[in-house]
């Protein structure tokens, strides 16, 4: 992502504490487009039933995203790409419901696909192919957004918002890209491969170390992700060389970053995300500016992302990470061992995901690098971490830990935990 850095981050700030609320799509999205906690919007997990772009939502939240705002504002409004993982579906009112403040749509029904996938274009149904030319989603959804931009009124402000597959499975590169990174592995530092020693019992269940073809699997998933992110690459040098000429570069804010981590082998889970763990609520986050747009950074609230506070220079001194589990009723046939309730299992019997990996994490950076988590659990399991000297937790020292600071913690995530509107971003609670 060379090109990416050079454009957005070395030309304007790159952010090394950002975070997201929730570790998985959906919910994450929603906090992105309604600056919300999940407990606020109500989206959970990338289920309908747990409100993923579901009625409660499009009647709710929806109609209070962020994109509502701008179009009351007289912005001119460009959606492309992947939206939320149910939008489409037929419980969530198909193709033809347009979410409300987008001027142009262009949305992927369902989850990441690269080829053979259907659009909501304006509320009207395109179905698309595998031609590399006319299909491939990312670089469709690029070419629409420079159209967008010539068809655009210049009189009027304009917000685009692209959100391209890469790098989600199935993580097809382009044809041009399907030969980089072949000798290139997922990094064997950290926690990778490290046992789930005194975790809550679902990282307690891999095998450690790794079987041979787990390893492959990762590392084959690995390199995939960044043969797709390179189609990405040339999105935003696209896009960048677009603005810049059409001479709106130096007026144009141009925000880069993710609904959530990843993780490839650390603590022995080969692929996913959903995990309270630094790998999977990290995201990047970076932001083009021109030096005179830079004084009025101080008004742009972006509060679903967990950066730093701009304003006055001070830190939020910690927030919130929640999530709620995913389960099937019934065993996977490929992992029968475990029994019902977990979902997400990948290669040798390794499940990612159970309906009690539902926790709720204070995470600090201001006074001590602390997280503090509570599982919602028969065990009531608590995990603490101290990421200055353990950075990559693998240590859980809730047992070390002096019980004044552990009750400050708890007192603290119960006041996080039922927080609405300002009182989320005070910086004392």
């Amino acid at each position: 992502m060379k090109k990416t850095k050079a454009l957005i981050g070395d030309a304007g700030a790159t952010f090394s504490n950002a975070f997201t609320a929730t570790p998985l799509c959906c919910p994450s999205r929603s906090s992105i487009l309604t600056g919300q906690y999940p407990h606020n919007h109500s989206v959970r997990n990338n289920s309908l039933d747990g409100n993923c772009s579901s009625p409660l939502w499009q009647k709710g939240p929806e109609t209070t995203a962020f994109p509502v705002y701008l179009s009351k504002q007289h912005y001119q409004t460009f959606y492309a790409g992947k939206y939320l993982n149910q939008y489409g579906k037929k419980e969530t009112g198909n193709v033809g419901y347009v979410p409300p403040g987008w001027d142009q749509w262009h949305a992927l029904m369902g989850n990441s696909q690269y080829y053979n996938y259907t659009l909501s274009v304006n509320g009207k149904e395109e179905q698309h192919g595998d031609n590399y030319e006319k299909d491939y989603l990312t670089d469709l959804i690029l070419n629409r957004s420079l159209h967008f931009l010539d068809d655009r009124s210049p009189q009027r402000p304009f917000f685009i918002m692209l959100s391209p597959p890469a790098p989600h499975s199935p993580w097809t590169a382009a044809p041009q890209y399907e030969k980089n990174f072949t000798d290139v592995k997922a990094p064997r530092d950290g926690s990778f491969d490290k046992p789930g020693k005194d975790k809550h019992w679902l990282l307690r269940q891999p095998s450690n170390p790794m079987p041979s073809t787990s390893l492959n699997f990762l590392d084959n998933a690995y390199r995939k992700r960044w043969q797709t992110l390179l189609s990405v690459d040339d999105m935003v040098e696209a896009l960048v060389k677009k603005l810049e000429g059409l001479k709106e570069l130096n007026n144009t804010y141009i925000f880069y970053t993710s609904d959530n981590g990843y993780h490839t082998g650390q603590f022995s889970l080969p692929i996913d995300k959903r995990q309270l763990y630094d790998f999977d609520i990290r995201i990047p986050l970076m932001l083009h500016l021109s030096i005179y747009l830079s004084i009025h950074l101080l008004s742009i609230n972006h509060t679903s992302i967990h950066a730093p506070e701009l304003r006055n220079g001070t830190a939020r001194p910690y927030f919130l990470v929640e999530y709620t589990g995913e389960g099937h009723l019934d065993p996977d046939p490929a992992c029968p061992k475990l029994g019902p309730g977990l979902s997400q299992c990948f290669p040798d019997c390794v499940c990612e995901d159970a309906y009690n990996n539902t926790y709720a994490c204070v995470r600090t950076l201001a006074e001590h690098n602390l997280q503090y988590c509570e599982f919602a659990d028969t065990e009531s399991f608590v995990e603490v971490y101290n990421l200055t000297s353990d950075p990559h937790q693998l240590e859980n020292i809730v047992k070390k830990v002096d019980p004044t600071l552990l009750q400050a913690m708890n007192q603290r995530l119960i006041k996080l935990q039922s927080c609405e509107g300002d009182s989320c971003r005070a910086t004392k609670i």
